[in-house]
């Protein structure tokens, strides 16, 4: 095993050759959160050995003044931040020395070899290149953000080193899963962050919803794995390797369309639907909710659930060569998209409602890698990640808050439900200002983040309905509708949370209004950063037909398709694949009309409905929660209970195993085993009880016994 020097400084050789790029201590990327783990998982095992010695005393282990508190409480700040800090500078600086190279091919870095069994061998090798980098660079950016707004969230939780172990653990794992060389490092990785999520959304334990919240989201990922790990047998089978280089290199000796490689990439889209949240393995992220805020953005943003969204995107070779496989792709995600859509219409709960724009925004991304649009799904999952992040965190500004003033007052309302909000921009400007700015880059409205990535997408799904030889095309065009469907409904449902939370009048209370307050500074500087990017992260990739005459703040940041062309080595085999059996894409949607014409219809009809919503939600009277006595019925309640999903699968999948299981303990276990044992184990009594009988230890007994024995022996004989 290598040395953990050979680790830090950069491995082994290079297995292909790179053009003139020098990877900068790449193993530090992946090692510092795993030393935040370790660090802060050893401060948390103090805290508990001095909790247990206290209780053991008779006492309760009190964290004492903010300023005075034990180093397991306040390391950690430091800690957990900082490794994310450092990581995301050595990031940086690999990700400016790329820019400055030709790399045309990954670099490969090798340090020990971790499988070798026959013919199947596997390195713990990590691949550096175009793909990895962009995640990289979202991972630990927004990552060490969201650990910044966690030292102000968490603050005063008795688990605050343990909290943020498991956050680094975290992200160690997904690094992992971005920046292994194969599938099977890969798979490490996505097994990891599904612990890890298990860990954060139950991470208060002692509550019953929020245990089984974390049981949910382990065993309902557990089913899409399965399929992960088919595709990678049925990978290994036929290329001997689940190396990305070789099996991309030799991936179009599989027949174009062909079973086998449909099979491999259905396998794999199973796995990313149960990772990525999609129908029908979705019901576990809402439930996520149940965690701490900041790993709800973690989770939503960064890391875990844009898994599906990377896997696809890296296995792009694959798909272009399995068109129904990419069609199904799309189809799951444009349906997932509007589904999840309708259900926030009628969510009150703020971090619900953002649940499922979660979920329907993954949507759009598998949209996008669907309809061979390589580079607009990872630019929407960039994108994605600042506005969302930003969202996750400004609602747990205001849950801080909300929780803060009901906690003074002794009253015990819903800290998280809409219906007791209103009116917070007052009180909480600079989060009012930020997430607005989120809110207009997810609804789609130019110039934020989210119109160019989402409408990109959304563009991309009908044109690929015009290609010269499209497998599908009247279902890519129902596809293009349904996202354009879903994209309004995205607009109106966000600006009913906003206006719900933040305008009309305050529905707090009287005396808990006095005690609401801005969130700290090391809360909403996060905010304010994650908003500047929610402006122009979107400017990295804008199609030429919308950048033409532009110049972006005076050259200073200049439009064009940057990341299109910064992913082409990524993406070009699957491109080629795509052009040589399906034609080049049509450049313009269905029913007429260019991107610009289609890029401004998109933003003007966003931007109607977010007037419009405004208008219709702020007409409307919302009472506290308290007061609302009021029934939904009809649709409005079939959108309330989430289509009945979750009653539904309790129904025909859990009660029935429930019902089984006790079945096979009461009878099969039970009463067959444990009734066989147990006769067993009696009949072996009885025989001891019989046998000693006869060992009495008296003479006599003994020659009565061979007596008798002789004669039933010799009568035996006679007859």
């Amino acid at each position: 095993m290598a040395s953990l020097a050979t680790l830090v400084q950069g491995g082994g050789q290079t297995a292909v050759e790179g053009g003139h790029f020098e990877p900068f201590f790449p193993g530090l990327v992946v090692l510092l959160p795993l030393l935040g783990f370790l660090a802060n998982g050893f401060l948390a095992l103090q805290h508990a050995r001095a909790s247990a010695d206290a209780v053991r005393g008779g006492a309760e282990l009190d964290l004492g003044d903010p300023s005075s508190r034990p180093a397991t409480h306040t390391l950690p700040t430091w800690i957990g931040p900082g490794v994310m800090a450092v990581a995301f500078l050595i990031t940086l600086v690999n990700f400016t020395r790329m820019l400055g190279a030709h790399l045309d091919e990954p670099v490969i870095l090798h340090y020990w070899t971790w499988i070798a069994t026959g013919t199947f061998t596997v390195d713990a090798a990590l691949q550096l290149d175009q793909l990895s980098m962009i995640m990289m660079m979202v991972i630990t950016g927004v990552g060490t953000l969201i650990h910044v707004f966690s030292v102000g969230y968490m603050k005063d939780d008795p688990g605050y080193p343990r909290y943020f172990a498991y956050l680094n653990l975290f992200v160690f794992f997904m690094l992992v899963l971005v920046m292994g060389s194969s599938y099977a490092l890969m798979f490490v990785g996505w097994e990891g962050v599904g612990l890890c999520s298990y860990l954060l959304i139950g991470y208060w334990f002692s509550d019953r919803e929020k245990a089984d919240a974390g049981k949910k989201a382990f065993i309902v990922n557990r089913i899409g794995d399965v399929g992960f790990l088919i595709a990678m047998f049925l990978l290994f089978k036929n290329f001997g390797s689940v190396d990305f280089v070789p099996v991309f290199h030799d991936a179009e000796t599989l027949v174009y369309g062909g079973g086998l490689v449909t099979a491999i990439t259905l396998f794999f889209f199973v796995g990313a639907i149960g990772k990525s949240a999609q129908m029908p393995l979705y019901v576990w992220l809402p439930d996520a909710m149940a965690g701490p805020t900041p790993v709800s953005a973690l989770i939503h943003a960064a890391t875990m659930v844009t898994a599906g969204v990377y896997l696809v995107a890296r296995s792009s070779v694959l798909f272009a060569l399995a068109p129904l496989s990419s069609a199904v792709v799309a189809g799951i995600g444009v349906i997932t998209a509007l589904f999840a859509a309708t259900i926030a219409l009628k969510q009150n709960d703020i971090k619900k409602v953002l649940a499922y724009s979660t979920v329907s925004q993954l949507g759009y991304m598998f949209v996008g890698v669907g309809v061979g649009a390589y580079a607009a799904g990872v630019f929407h999952l960039m994108t994605h990640a600042f506005f969302k992040a930003l969202l996750f965190m400004g609602s747990g500004a205001v849950i801080h808050s909300m929780h803060e003033a009901y906690h003074a007052t002794h009253n015990h309302e819903d800290p998280q439900d809409m219906r007791n909000m209103g009116g917070l921009k007052a009180f909480m400007p600079i989060t009012w200002v930020t997430m607005w700015i989120a809110t207009l880059a997810i609804a789609g409205i130019w110039p934020f983040a989210g119109f160019f990535s989402k409408d990109e997408i959304i563009w991309y799904a009908g044109a690929w309905a015009g290609a010269e030889n499209a497998p599908y095309p009247q279902l890519y065009t129902v596809y293009w509708i349904l996202a354009l469907a879903a994209a309004m409904l995205t607009a109106f449902y966000m600006t009913r949370m906003m206006v719900m939370t933040f305008h009309g009048a305050n529905r707090t209370g009287d005396e808990e209004s006095k005690h609401l307050h801005e969130a700290p500074p090391v809360m909403w500087v996060p905010l304010a950063v994650l908003a500047v990017l929610s402006v122009f992260g979107g400017w990295i990739n804008v199609p030429e037909a919308l950048s033409s005459g532009w110049a972006g703040l005076g050259g200073i940041l200049p439009m064009g398709e940057w990341l299109h062309h910064w992913l082409e080595p990524i993406t070009a085999q699957a491109h080629h694949i795509q052009e040589a059996n399906l034609g080049t894409y049509s450049y313009y949607a269905p029913f007429g009309g260019g991107e610009a014409l289609w890029a401004a219809i998109s933003t003007v009809a966003a931007g109607l409905v977010v007037l419009v919503s405004i208008r219709l939600v702020g007409g409307r009277t919302v009472v506290p929660v308290k007061d609302d006595a009021a029934e939904m019925s009809g649709f409005a309640k079939v959108l309330y209970n989430k289509y009945y999903v979750d009653e539904f699968y309790d129904r025909v999948i859990v009660q029935p195993i429930l019902r089984a299981s006790r079945f096979c303990w009461k009878v099969i276990d039970a009463g067959i085993i444990d009734g066989v044992v147990n006769a067993v184990g009696w009949g072996s009594k009885g025989i001891g009880w019989v046998v000693s009988m006869f060992q009495t230890g008296t003479v006599n007994t003994y020659a009565f016994i061979l007596t008798v024995g002789v004669l039933f022996v010799l009568g035996a004989s006679l007859f």
